[in-house]
């Protein structure tokens, strides 16, 4: 974890010790500081289909408004980070839009909350390095990459989202699917090694 990272849990943990202690300004200033972070789960998460109908925006206000109603339950029993348990929020936020504009049927978080293209634009850049002058390769080695995920288990797709899109820790990711942070990592290494794996038998390199 780096050390703006650190800075920032050790802040949360301070703000929630507040919040927990009736502190008004506290609460405003968590949702505050975790507000980019929000932004940027929702804008990767919020599938194509509903950007025509729903903003960001709406998102972040409506999960904001569900979280301060449930905040002191949170506290009360805290079982996973704060930044943990407002994604939970955002993410159960957008599955209540998307059943009220486009699906009637229920399904889970993971199959319900469907991964843009540009998600996967943003993992091909991160994962293979591929230099910005060369645009063509780029955008072609996306393509590769949408097609190799969408031959992955849905569990390997969404570690490595995690990972190197939301930018997650071991130990977030952990919390997040309920094991251990080891296993997390276990997990991650394995999901890592089978998609540089499908990448070279597509003829491509993870590090061109």
């Amino acid at each position: 974890m780096s050390t703006p990272e650190l800075k920032q849990c050790d802040e949360t943990e301070r703000l929630v010790e507040l919040a927990d202690r009736g502190d008004a300004s506290a609460i405003d200033r968590l949702f505050e500081i975790h507000r980019a972070y929000l932004r940027r789960v929702i804008g990767l998460r919020l599938e194509d289909g509903l950007r025509g109908r729903v903003d960001p925006s709406d998102v972040i206000q409506e999960t904001q408004l569900e979280a301060a109603r449930r905040l002191r339950e949170y506290l009360a029993n805290r079982t996973v980070p704060f930044r943990i348990w407002l994604r939970r929020t955002a993410i159960e936020q957008m599955i209540t839009m998307r059943r009220r504009h486009i699906l009637a049927e229920k399904r889970s978080v993971l199959r319900e909350v469907a991964m843009p293209d540009q998600s996967s634009v943003v993992l091909a850049r991160k994962l293979s390095q591929v230099r910005p002058s060369e645009r063509l390769r780029k955008e072609e080695l996306a393509q590769q990459v949408r097609t190799t995920l969408g031959t992955m288990s849905e569990l390997d797709r969404e570690i490595l989202v995690l990972r190197h899109i939301e930018e997650l820790t071991n130990q977030e990711i952990a919390a997040l699917l309920q094991i251990d942070a080891a296993t997390a990592s276990q997990r991650y290494g394995r999901a890592l090694k089978r998609f540089r794996d499908k990448l070279v038998a597509l003829g491509l390199s993870a590090s061109q």
